[in-house]
């Protein structure tokens, strides 16, 4: 191939980006959404934060009854307050699939962005961009409900290709809005100002990142959260060993270090740390390492604890680290090194290895087996009339969260609680997290001989109860 026509194709494929990035978009919508309409969302944590979202645009006090407080005594992320304009266009919760969508897409922006600010090619740059879309967590979060870290996501690489060109407000705002997704979040924020300082010698960057990570920090978690919510942060539980608080673990991590060791070197570890790597593994080196600093404290959180969703790539509490897993082989690349350098075979080892990791089986599998009541709730959710009161299961609660009251029937709950709501929709079949078959099956007698409420619906164990 001439050098005319490697150019052409070279241009090709970098105009093909804007394509990309729309495919994977339209592709990950409609697999959120599908989930949704199949009944495997849940409301933890798609109802809460769907019914904060609705409340704020609604101009109501944000309470999760689902959690029973305020929004910001959750993560402190006072991102849902931007995003609920979106709902005052038109309240629909299909709106947070398509910000999800279209926020994990874009990261294939800044990553391309990145690779040629590092002396990739085009071709080359392109490629890293198809590396980061076929990372699996990127798909498989996706998949999880709904997160605001997914927002953060190509905020921080943004943020990392602006500190290395010197768009320091750009920088700034980045920062911002990284911070208003999640609290933990600032943690990175920190680790990477010290990275950008230190090792990018992007200093004003690097201060300014170290001093708002450190200060959101201690705001949110020290004062924000305890105040919204009447406890301490909601991760605390997943470090108990530790301490009964955020001061208390951070003072364990200080000076008893024994305990870390003593839960660091396990085979569940060592089966996630393969899993962050086995996607990029062509590309790590210890050369390019530096990165990985930054990632520290997401990585390092998912290690220490024992809740065992924090150790894969299904859930989202890997995010924050794969700015810098990227950065680790972009950098690779830049220097000539890595046994994979054709982008024909780098393409090929992440389609594997998306083949092996990511969860689309689950459409073909898990996803389907709710379809034989599919129409009977459907039905039973289309007679939900007003914005009364609901108690139902964590499945069907995402269909109904938009209203000031919801919450879960559980199977110690008692059966005098049950004449508060409005509306009580039950599944005998499927009763939900927290409920049992037996349960809910008493709860449906009990509503069957109340005078105050009326059958609406009954098929195949689908159960619609309204207040006279």
């Amino acid at each position: 191939m001439g050098k005319r026509e490697l150019s052409n194709l070279n241009h090709n494929i970098t105009l093909s980006l804007p394509g990309i990035i729309s495919i994977s978009t339209f592709i990950l919508f409609i697999c959120g959404s599908l989930r949704h309409l199949l009944f495997q969302s849940h409301a933890f944590d798609l109802g809460i934060f769907d019914q904060a979202v609705y409340l704020i645009s609604q101009g109501l006090t944000p309470i999760s009854t689902f959690m029973g407080y305020h929004i910001l005594g959750d993560h402190a992320a006072y991102i849902w307050y931007p995003l609920a304009l979106l709902y005052k266009i038109y309240p629909i919760i299909y709106w947070l699939f398509a910000v999800q969508a279209l926020a994990l897409s874009l990261g294939a922006l800044p990553t391309w962005h990145l690779s040629r600010q590092a002396g990739l090619t085009e071709k080359q740059a392109v490629t890293m961009a198809l590396v980061y879309l076929l990372y699996p967590v990127v798909f498989n979060v996706n998949l999880f409900d709904f997160h605001p870290e997914v927002i953060a996501l190509p905020t921080l690489l943004a943020a990392i290709w602006s500190a290395r060109a010197k768009r320091f407000w750009w920088f700034c705002w980045s920062i911002i809005v990284i911070l208003g997704c999640k609290a933990v979040l600032s943690l990175t924020v920190a680790a990477m100002g010290f990275w950008l300082l230190v090792f990018e010698k992007r200093r004003w960057c690097g201060i300014l990142a170290l001093i708002l990570g450190i200060s959101w920090f201690a705001i949110a978690s020290g004062v924000i959260i305890p105040t919204f919510s009447g406890k301490e942060a909601a991760a605390v539980g997943r470090y108990s060993y530790l301490g009964d608080s955020v001061f208390d673990i951070a003072k364990s991590l200080l000076l008893k270090p024994g305990l870390i060791f003593a839960n660091l070197f396990n085979f569940s570890n060592l089966i996630y740390l393969l899993l962050l790597i086995l996607p990029i593994a062509w590309g790590v080196s210890y050369s390019s390492a530096t990165p990985l600093i930054a990632a520290i404290p997401c990585i390092g959180l998912n290690l220490i604890t024992d809740y065992q969703p924090q150790k894969d790539l299904v859930h989202q509490y890997s995010l924050p680290a794969l700015p810098f897993l990227l950065l680790v082989v972009i950098t690779t690349l830049a220097t000539g090194k890595g046994w994979l350098r054709s982008p024909k075979f780098i393409i090929l080892w992440s389609l594997l290895t998306f083949l092996l990791l990511a969860k689309f089986t689950y459409f073909g599998s898990i996803y389907l087996k709710k379809l034989d009541a599919w129409q009977a709730t459907q039905t039973a959710i289309s007679l939900v009339k007003t914005k009364g009161s609901v108690l139902t299961t964590g499945a069907i609660s995402t269909h109904l969260s938009h209203r000031q009251l919801i919450k879960l029937a559980y199977s110690e709950q008692p059966l005098d609680e049950l004449t508060q709501f409005d509306y009580i929709l039950l599944d005998t079949r499927y009763p939900g997290f927290g409920n049992t078959p037996e349960s809910a099956s008493k709860m449906v007698n009990f509503l069957r001989s109340h005078a105050d409420f009326n059958l609406q619906h009954e098929d195949n164990d689908i159960y619609l109860f309204h207040r006279k």
